[in-house]
């Protein structure tokens, strides 16, 4: 790319209440001189094989997202997810003789959407029943603890790849949640273990923690075999019970399964969200360090439902977050789906609550890609950090399938590939060992991270220092060098008195704060298999490659902190305004007026716009390392007197951009952009190509120059959608960097 970048209600509170007494497992911020080295390194943790609902087997999955050779955008590390509950497909056949190994051949008449039933017979299914009701679908718990994880470790070896299991969990209470226990998995031994050269593959590790999780807490787990054989006391034996909580007390407690099983209708949601916090605190007690919990795609449901099982609102995110700020300390407000008829899948309409009430996803849309949730400036995650937690930001692919398109395509009309599109660029600290799982977690839990879709930026140091009157002032030259060959060398930095992504800088009342911000727009073209002009941009007069992006413009954004709210507390719970009290039919949204107060944090503003030229123009600076053009930025906070944080975004979109920013610079509603609407459909695509392959053909390449033949026509107009619209309009954001002043408001998320 060119450079320019109740009573059960009191309960649940006095819970979140006393889990606060255990922040000192937030993540601690190293002093200087102390970090094991690391490098950013990209992944993915949220995706599907035929194991859940997705199109494909694990192995072609995970070749489609790691291998460098066979597809562009291989990441560093990937952790292969899917759904709880339970699958009918036998997901570690494969689907053709490419994908072939020695330990799992390719069998001929037999591939990934091969019934369990028809690939391993009946009688081996485990479980009430055998299996789910009998009908051949396989309790996710025996999938994860018997075939999938074996095929993992054994890809792992094989192909020296950083690979380990997830799940996208449905949630008690809730829609859905990223998180793995990964203790077991992927044992050092792995990694000097000879692999067999024919036959079965016998695992060194297990995934027996996850698949025992799986079994206790996912919701759709109702299996009560306590992961045994059939009608056996044979097996895993499994009490769910957590120590020191009132599990077995609950009255959602079953003895016979050993775990709780809300019961359906009145109060379905909160007795679901208590026995989430249940998951929670057995995570805590038995791998507090090998897991994880991020929800996923969190306005897509709707706002909480306390007779269904919907979505989330902020008094829940708390919840997690006191109960477990080590495991809990994230959410996924940039959803996959990013090429779908309605971009990650939310929808206005979209959720029905019973009895004649329907619901918008939270927010309605999505906006710039990003759900309100952290689109909104000042919105739930500015809430969230105000208060001083460690509560990062994440995205993921949610890969299920092209839609129109077969999975060899290029193009989409529902999911991108895990690294095509959203890269979540995390820190890992494993100094000169191997990329493990352990490390990945570690560096996924400090928040020392960033997104960018469509590469729009591949290298980032953002970075904050305190600078004092005489002897302790820093000059911006000062810190720019730091930030420069930090991000030059893809690492962060070690210094005293800065402080980077996840951390926290202490300072004594009125120090002025030096922030630098390095990025680099990578030269070149990126992974879309478009070379038409943006027809986004096309609307203000820019003559841009769709594949070749330019960095526009940062936004560095500021908010105040003012300390965690009390559970039971007025302020610690909001639910976002629904439907049009929000968005509106014209695709116009409200302000944070309308908002309740626990969920806005009305301090959090753009301080600072950067760009390529004008007031705020950023420098450009050459690589010593590769000799790549990176850009650099700088601003000073002057004399702080209170607590705060910074962080930033970017995109490659100009203010006032029709139907895609405002004049402030502000993503608008994707509403103009979903094909599910196609009234509200607004900007024309009109390059006519000469390679403009049908939509019933495959196209593996990379050189379409014109506007694609499955977009939706209005009025005789192709209009922008589907992964037009995606790689159309493209953003990064940073976690924020947290400053502390010494006296006032402590941020207590981080050390």
């Amino acid at each position: 790319m060119t450079q320019r970048f109740a009573k059960r209600d009191v309960a649940l509170a006095a819970l979140a209440l006393l889990a606060t007494s255990t922040l000192s497992v937030a993540p601690t911020v190293a002093s200087a001189g102390t970090k094991t080295p690391g490098k950013y390194v990209t992944g993915d943790f949220h995706n599907h094989t035929t194991c859940s609902d997705g199109s494909i087997s694990m192995q072609k999955l995970i070749k489609k997202s790691t291998d460098k050779g066979d597809t562009p955008w291989g990441l560093d590390w990937f952790v292969q997810a899917g759904h709880g509950g339970n699958g009918n497909r036998n997901c570690t056949l494969v689907e053709d003789a490419t994908l072939s190994t020695p330990a799992y051949p390719f069998v001929a008449g037999k591939g990934p959407t091969t019934t369990w039933t028809d690939s391993i017979g009946a009688a081996n299914l485990k479980g009430d029943g055998g299996g789910v009701g009998g009908n051949g679908n396989m309790w996710r718990w025996q999938s994860l603890q018997e075939y999938q994880y074996p095929v993992v470790e054994y890809l792992n070896s094989r192909n020296n790849l950083p690979v380990f299991i997830g799940m996208e969990s449905v949630v008690a209470g809730h829609e859905h949640t990223s998180m793995s226990v990964i203790t077991g998995q992927i044992p050092l031994a792995t990694e000097t273990a000879s692999l067999p050269a024919s036959g079965a593959y016998t695992a060194l590790g297990n995934a027996d923690a996850l698949a025992q999780w799986s079994y206790c807490f996912d919701r759709g787990d109702t299996d009560k075999s306590r992961g045994n054989i059939t009608g056996s006391s044979v097996g895993n034996n499994w009490n769910c019970a957590v120590p020191g909580s009132n599990s077995t007390a609950d009255e959602s407690w079953n003895a016979t399964a050993q775990k709780l099983l809300p019961a359906g209708g009145a109060g379905t949601g909160t007795k679901g969200h208590l026995k989430t916090l249940e998951a929670l605190k057995w995570m805590k007690a038995n791998h507090a360090n090998g897991s994880y919990y991020v929800p996923a795609h969190l306005e897509r449901a709707g706002p909480f439902f306390a007779d269904g099982n919907q979505g989330f609102n902020i008094e829940h995110l708390r919840n997690f977050n006191n109960t477990a700020p080590a495991i809990a300390f994230g959410f996924e407000s940039q959803p996959g789906h990013g090429a779908s008829a309605n971009r990650g899948e939310y929808q206005v309409n979209r959720n029905n609550f019973g009895g004649g009430v329907i619901v918008d996803s939270v927010g309605g849309t999505t906006y710039g890609g990003t759900g309100v949730y952290a689109g909104q400036i000042g919105g739930v995650w500015d809430a969230l950090l105000g208060e001083g937690r460690n509560f990062w930001y994440f995205a993921s692919s949610d890969w299920h399938n092209r839609g129109s398109f077969g999975p060899d395509d290029r193009r989409s009309t529902q999911d991108f590939y895990p690294g095509e599109y959203a890269r979540d660029y995390v820190m890992v600290r494993n100094g000169s060992n191997k990329l493990r799982p352990q490390t990945i977690v570690d560096g996924l839990r400090t928040g020392n991270s960033f997104v960018a879709n469509g590469q729009l930026i591949d290298r980032l140091a953002f970075v904050a220092c305190a600078s004092y009157a005489g002897i302790a002032a820093r000059t911006n030259a000062s810190v720019e060098a730091i930030a420069v060959a930090a991000a030059t060398n893809n690492t962060d930095i070690d210094t005293a008195g800065c402080a980077t992504m996840g951390e926290k800088l202490v300072v004594r009342p009125g120090a002025e704060i030096v922030v630098t911000i390095v990025a680099r727009d990578p030269a070149g073209t990126n992974y879309s298999p478009y070379t038409f002009p943006n027809p986004s941009l096309a609307q203000v007069g820019i003559n841009q490659p769709i594949n070749q992006p330019v960095l526009d413009h940062v936004d560095l954004i500021r908010g105040m902190v003012t300390g965690y709210k009390t559970p039971g507390a007025a302020d610690y719970s909001g639910e976002w305004p629904r439907n049009t009290a929000w968005l509106r039919t014209d695709g116009t949204t409200a302000d944070l007026s309308v908002v309740p107060a626990g969920a806005k944090n009305t301090s959090a503003a753009v301080i600072k716009t950067f760009a390529g030229t004008g007031n705020g123009a950023w420098t450009t600076v050459q690589s010593g390392v590769d000799n790549t053009a990176f850009v650099k930025m700088t601003y000073r906070i002057p004399a702080v007197q209170a607590s705060q944080y910074v962080r930033l975004r970017g995109t490659n979109m100009p203010a006032a951009v029709p139907y895609e920013t405002d004049a402030n610079g502000n993503p608008l509603a994707d509403l103009y952009t979903n094909a599910n609407d196609s009234s509200k459909l607004r900007i024309e695509c009109k390059t006519v190509g000469t390679n403009v392959p049908a939509t019933g053909t495959t196209y593996t390449g990379t050189a379409i120059d014109g506007c694609p033949a499955h977009l939706p026509v209005v009025g005789g107009k192709k209009m922008v959608a589907y992964d037009v619209a995606a790689w159309s309009d493209l953003w990064f954001y940073s976690n924020p960097i947290y400053v502390e002043v010494q006296g006032g408001t402590t941020v207590a998320g981080l050390k």
